[in-house]
């Protein structure tokens, strides 16, 4: 079955936004998000080979050596699915952007395999 990288994105000023929310409010929408997040992975778990996380800073490395970067990708998750439309579908009214402040999920297939 054809496997597919969804990447988890966030823009820095949405994620700020939400920290400036009262502590409270950011607290109810964990919980709720989390809730959530964790009853899809369950109703979708035979689509995860593997189940990814969420990441941290970035650093590059390019050929001018190593330095701090900033992207908007925030976490992943390895999808298998028959077509990247059936992947996509899967990411529908996802906590990520429903509740967290996250702005998409990109869905992109593997050209290789492992």
């Amino acid at each position: 079955m054809p496997r597919f990288l969804a990447v988890y994105t966030m823009r820095p000023e949405d994620l700020a936004t939400f920290r400036s929310l009262p502590e409270a409010e950011q607290k109810s929408r964990d919980a709720i998000g989390l809730k959530q997040w964790v009853e899809w992975e369950a109703a979708n778990a035979a689509s995860f080979p593997d189940r990814g996380g969420m990441v941290g800073r970035t650093k590059r490395v390019t050929r001018d050596g190593i330095s701090d970067a900033q992207n908007a990708f925030c976490g992943y998750i390895v999808v298998e699915a028959e077509s990247i439309e059936a992947a996509a579908h899967l990411f529908e009214n996802h906590p990520h952007f429903t509740i967290f402040p996250g702005d998409g999920v990109d869905i992109m297939p593997f050209l290789t395999g492992p």
